[in-house]
């Protein structure tokens, strides 16, 4: 199973989530419900997933925590705000840097189409 494969069922799951839960939530809603919508769908959704990195040669237990990571290949960041910065794209560009993962989602839940919520971040993933 592809990245590719995985990122378009994430953004299909998520567009009819935000259809039916609407937009605003928080965002501990979206990621329980997505991820149970996901397991539905026949896929390995863990939540709050603590990622190890590594500096100096020394490895530390948890780097941060991914809000989703599907199929242990795709990491998504969820967010309910108004517009997403800069700041949260970087976020998840770190995100899969310090992972090693080709590809991930910032998903906001927070705009009114969520369509204009999704942004697909990229580390070294054959299109």
């Amino acid at each position: 199973m592809t990245e590719n494969y995985i990122g378009t069922v994430v953004v299909d799951a998520a567009i009819a989530l935000h259809r039916n839960l609407g937009p605003g939530l928080l965002e501990s809603v979206y990621e329980a419900a997505l991820a149970q919508d996901l397991k539905i769908r026949g896929f390995k959704a863990e939540r709050q997933v603590p990622v190890s990195f590594e500096y100096n040669g020394i490895v530390f237990d948890e780097g941060f925590r991914a809000d989703l990571v599907v199929e242990g290949k795709v990491i998504l960041e969820l967010k309910s705000v108004e517009k997403v910065s800069p700041a949260h794209k970087k976020q998840v560009q770190t995100y899969l840097r310090l992972s090693g993962l080709k590809l991930g989602y910032l998903l906001n839940f927070g705009e009114a189409l969520m369509k204009d919520g999704i942004t697909r971040c990229v580390n070294g993933l054959e299109e």
